[in-house]
């Protein structure tokens, strides 16, 4: 069931900082994750992660560079901010707040499900408090739709995802993962955003993701990936996702 309880804005809360250098070094500094929820409902449904930057109403002295960027709230899956360049910094803060917007995202049409139109105000308010302007920039999403197979281990299905994880968050360039819960037909959605196509690539390198695809028969009556193209327009006046596109083709996996 989808929790309903989306966290304050904090756009407007920059307001109250003079200067570009002060909002700058206010959205650099995060509150450390462990005084963030790991609870995953809250996580997945009421984007639990934009609370590392509550502290914006109340500085707190211990603070990190490191941003909750999934479901998941230990080190080991933590988004280093220091190693990203100004725009995918700043989209992967906006997607702290991203969360579904309906109860039926399994089966709903992708652009329907999602808080996007908040996501992409909030990069246009982070950016304009840094004083940066932003430049059209496309970044990669893959869409996973899924059905479980009935009785399976959760445990090892939970190994897989949580370890694949990992992997990709070391390779650097996954700016959010996203899951749901499966409803009562088994049926699921989870979503990435990369910075870029060749960052997905090398991000499902590693041996957890290989177990994992090896535990697709194991795991799911049918999977599906779609992958996409985000595009977000100079100054952030807008925005698209569409079929991603190579040597004239729309790529659909």
């Amino acid at each position: 069931m989808t929790v309903n309880v989306a966290p304050p804005a904090i756009d407007s809360t920059l307001d109250k900082f003079d200067s570009v250098d002060e909002k700058t070094k206010i959205l650099n500094q995060l509150l450390r994750h462990t005084q963030v929820t790991k609870d995953f409902d809250l996580l997945k449904f009421a984007a639990a992660a934009s609370r590392q930057l509550q502290h914006l109403n109340n500085p707190a002295p211990d603070t990190d560079t490191r941003l909750i960027s999934s479901p998941y709230n230990d080190p080991p899956h933590l988004l280093d901010l220091n190693r990203l360049d100004t725009q995918n910094r700043l989209l992967s803060l906006a997607l702290a707040s991203f969360r579904p917007i309906r109860d039926d995202y399994a089966t709903a049409a992708y652009l329907d499900s999602f808080n996007w139109q908040e996501v992409f105000n909030l990069v246009k308010a982070y950016s304009d408090a840094e004083g940066h302007e932003w430049t059209t920039q496309a970044f990669y999403v893959v869409e996973f739709r899924s059905v479980l197979n009935p009785g399976i281990d959760q445990d090892r299905l939970h190994a897989l995802d949580a370890y694949s994880h990992q992997e990709a968050t070391t390779s650097g360039g996954l700016l959010k993962y996203w899951f749901g819960t499966a409803n009562e037909k088994r049926q699921n959605l989870a979503t990435c955003i990369w910075r870029s196509r060749e960052d997905a690539r090398l991000g499902g390198l590693g041996p957890w993701h290989a177990k994992a695809r090896a535990a697709v028969r194991e795991m799911y009556e049918t999977i599906v990936f779609t992958t996409m193209r985000l595009e977000i327009a100079d100054g952030v006046k807008g925005w698209k996702i569409s079929g991603w596109q190579e040597e004239g083709h729309v790529q659909k996996h």
